[in-house]
């Protein structure tokens, strides 16, 4: 081939990756006065859900999920409501599309009063290897409780993936308790700096 032809291939995943950050910083980071869920204020909100609730950034985020997880023996996806109720969603369909089907739940922040009166709902049960997933992670706590749930129903947690690390804690929190922690992004590849919160 003509040494002036040769064009530099970019495998696909990295396209979506692009792709996908491009519709994030559009769509997602929003400025202002915020309060966020743990109390502290910030001059930044990231929405995640108005990027996983449209199909493209639905089906890229679950992409990119199902390429963090190629080489690990995972059995279903889950994560907090309501964060992760839409990345779950695309993520286990893709999967099906893909040819390595995976199961799907959801963890409540309290168990319903009503019907199953269950915390965890779908197809969950003891034995299983499971990612968690989450749109936002800020300090970790709340993931950190919905793991503990999912733990105690006897399912393994084989690798924790939010779509947006904040950097606020929670790597330094899920690492110090053997949970292997990869993010898709942080705030500083939405281009965000340091703020108070």
């Amino acid at each position: 081939m003509n040494a002036g032809l040769k064009r530099k291939v970019v495998p696909m995943i990295e396209k979506q990756r692009a792709r996908l950050l491009e519709i994030l910083k559009k769509k997602a980071v929003l400025y202002g006065d915020f309060v966020l869920a743990s109390g502290k204020t910030s001059s930044y909100y990231i929405d995640g859900r108005l990027v996983t609730l449209e199909p493209e950034g639905a089906y890229l985020t679950a992409r990119l999920i199902l390429d963090v997880l190629k080489d690990d023996s995972v059995d279903a996806v889950g994560g907090p409501t309501m964060g992760a109720d839409p990345i779950v969603g695309a993520t286990i369909a893709a999967s099906y599309l893909a040819g390595r089907p995976l199961l799907g739940f959801i963890v409540r922040k309290a168990e319903k009063t009503h019907g199953t009166q269950k915390r965890i709902e779908g197809p969950l049960r003891e034995g299983l290897r499971v990612a968690i997933l989450e749109d936002v992670i800020t300090s970790g706590n709340s993931v950190l409780e919905a793991i503990q749930e999912v733990e105690r129903a006897g399912a393994k947690i084989v690798r924790v993936i939010p779509v947006v690390d904040r950097l606020k804690g929670a790597r330094e929190l899920l690492t110090s308790k053997g949970y292997a922690y990869t993010p898709l992004f942080t705030r500083r590849d939405l281009g965000i700096g340091e703020d108070n919160s």
